[in-house]
């Protein structure tokens, strides 16, 4: 019996063994074990990034051959450290800390020791790197700019951190990921796939060829190539018209809600994110919190939306039945209510009714219009809930959807928040009290890509699609329902007839009507914004921005816009002038306009930016 059970050991030893040997050599083949095997050296292939193009097929965004210095610290042996340094041009302490977090990172996995190297550089270094055992370099690409606008859209590409290397095992210490714009959002598109390649080593670490003849070898797969729906040369023209001024625009294709145009100002040149003088250079920008040339007031400034929200008004006023286009309001300089308010207008003639009072952005008559819309209900609460509703169906108050990196929702007050602010006290507080709403000076709060977004439902007529940035990847068009599926409004189709009319006659008779361009139908809106803001805890009245919403041709509309030009004083002043220059670009790709170019060209807001701060704004040497 004994025998027996020494045997039962015996075998049960062997077994485990063998299954274990079979295990280690023919089954486990995973990249994490072989990777940990000491007699294996993992080494990578970067692929090449995809390029990107405009949507007329312009190339953007192509790639330069980078060189890193990577080090495995475990095939470290003694070095001259001065000459190495010497040759990178770092210091010797730069060079302890890099290998010393390396040795954090993995003692067996290749760390970044100096990223980015040019190509002289990388020449000159090649040719002594036989002295540095557990040195070698790495070639990878970076991002080569083929324009210079377009940097808040395209983003730049950055090196992976740690917690974004725990959060995905495909990268490793070094490698590069897209950190804003398309550069992020098709991240995995773009990036393709890594190659890798074994190297069996012998017991003394010296390299003996290739793992099991490079069965599990792997090529690298480029990424692939996207277009996205920017048409580069309405993009410069644009960032071109925004120079000295700060502001958003926000262009589409009302038609499929592919985005023309995102246009932030001010902003930087592409290639400022390149290589080894990203770093600096976005810490400069990031560090510029008066300009803010890295926050994209196109996707990310929430502001009163002003005027342009009274097409908004009147179509709801319609859907309601509170109103019709022929009921006309009267207007003494503005709409009484309470025993002292009032709500200012300009002057203009009295009584109007809805087409011209549109094209005259007749304050007293949408004060009209919205008080009766939420006094139609039992309670005020019902009343704003209800309106709130219809602003909602134009793509206020919400995220778009969009496949943008970035963005706010903005804001569209709702009954609780009246019944929770201080100066409404105990829910007894009535339409009057909001009455701002009505002309978009209240707490509604809009960025410029919503307001966009509602001029393309109203040119549309009642439905918008989803803005979105891509156009094709790989060669083949973008099919995602999102993007390709309308969204209706709540409001009937027959209510924007007579509304597109006012504003056909914004241009033709109304507040726009120095802006017209000869053989275009176009359709707006001007709008004058408040601007307040604290400075030494006091709240201030600034300059007013500029606003401006615009589609054309009235019918079968092929460019929806909407422009805000923060302390631009009124509406046709900057954000008109620059919305009728930028449509006849789209539409007829020249500009007869000159007399509104050379203005906007030549007019600078730089004096008003400068009024609430001591010192002169910063600035980045572009």
């Amino acid at each position: 019996m004994r025998k027996l059970l020494l045997y039962l050991i015996i075998m049960s030893t062997g077994i485990v063994f063998v299954a274990r040997l079979f295990y280690l050599q023919i089954y486990n083949t995973s990249f994490a074990a072989l990777s940990d095997d000491n007699a294996i050296k993992v080494l990578y292939d970067y692929p090449q990034r995809g390029a990107i193009y405009d949507r007329n097929g312009k190339l953007l965004v192509t790639n330069q051959p980078s060189y890193d210095v990577m080090v495995i610290p475990r095939e470290l042996k003694p070095f001259d450290t001065l000459e190495f340094c010497s040759i990178l041009k770092i210091t010797k302490e730069k060079l302890v800390k890099q290998l010393n977090k390396a040795r954090v990172y993995s003692p067996r996995v290749p760390s970044v020791v100096i990223p980015q190297l040019t190509k002289d550089e990388y020449a000159y270094l090649q040719e002594k790197m036989r002295k540095f055992d557990g040195f070698y370099i790495q070639k990878r690409s970076l991002r080569d700019y083929h324009t210079e606008s377009a940097s808040n859209v395209l983003g730049y590409i950055a090196e992976v951190n740690d917690g974004l290397i725990k959060k995905d095992p495909y990268y490793l210490s070094g490698d590069l990921i897209g950190m804003q714009g398309v550069e992020k959002q098709y991240e995995n598109e773009l990036r393709g796939l890594k190659g890798i390649k074994r190297i069996q080593k012998d017991r003394f670490n010296r390299d003996i060829g290739p793992y099991k003849n490079r069965k599990y070898d792997t090529l690298p797969v480029n990424g692939k190539d996207i277009a996205i729906t920017i048409d580069e040369e309405l993009q410069s023209y644009g960032q071109k018209l925004m120079e000295n001024k700060r502001g958003g625009i926000v262009a589409l294709e009302p038609s499929s809600g592919e985005i023309l145009a995102l246009i932030t100002a001010p902003s930087y040149k592409p290639e400022l994110l390149v290589g080894r003088k990203r770093s600096p250079n976005f810490t400069r920008l990031y560090y510029d919190t008066i300009a803010k040339p890295l926050f994209d007031r196109g996707v990310k400034g929430e502001y009163p939306p002003g005027s342009p929200f009274k097409a908004v008004t009147a179509l709801i006023g319609l859907q309601e039945g509170v109103v019709n286009t022929q009921e006309s309001f009267s207007c003494y300089h503005g709409f009484r209510y309470g025993k002292k308010a009032k709500l200012g207008c300009h002057s203009h003639r009295s009584p109007l009714n809805m087409i011209p009072g549109i094209a005259q952005s007749c304050n007293a008559y949408f004060a009209n219009v919205y008080l009766r819309t939420i006094n139609k209900y039992t309670t005020p609460q019902k009343g704003i809930e209800n309106w709130r509703k219809h602003v909602e169906s134009f793509g206020f108050g919400n995220y778009l959807g969009n496949d943008l990196s970035s963005g706010n929702k903005g804001s569209v007050p709702t009954a609780e928040y009246y019944n929770k602010v201080s100066n409404y006290p105990t829910y007894k507080w009535y339409a009057t009290r909001t009455i701002s709403n009505a002309i978009g000076q209240g707490e509604v709060l809009a960025t410029p890509i919503q307001l966009a977004n509602m001029t393309a439902a109203i040119a549309n007529r009642g439905y918008y699609f989803t803005p979105h940035i891509i156009k094709a990847i790989d060669g083949q068009p973008i099919q995602e329902e999102n993007f390709t599926k309308p969204k209706y409004t709540t409001i009937n189709k027959e209510h924007f007839e007579p509304v597109i009319e006012g504003l056909h006659q914004v241009y033709t008779q109304g507040t726009a009507s120095l802006l017209q361009v000869e053989g275009i139908d176009i359709c707006g809106k001007t709008g004058t914004a408040e601007n307040y803001t604290k400075v030494d805890g006091k709240r201030m009245q600034l300059t007013d921005h500029s606003v401006f919403i615009a589609f054309a041709p009235k019918d079968n509309p092929k460019i929806a816009l909407a422009v805000f030009i923060e302390n631009g004083y009124w509406g046709s002043r900057y954000a008109g002038k620059i919305a009728s220059l930028l449509i006849e670009k789209h539409l007829k790709d020249s500009i007869s306009r000159t007399d509104l170019e050379d203005w906007v060209l030549t007019h600078s807001l730089e004096e008003e930016y400068a009024k609430p701060y001591s010192g002169e704004p910063f600035k980045i040497n572009q």
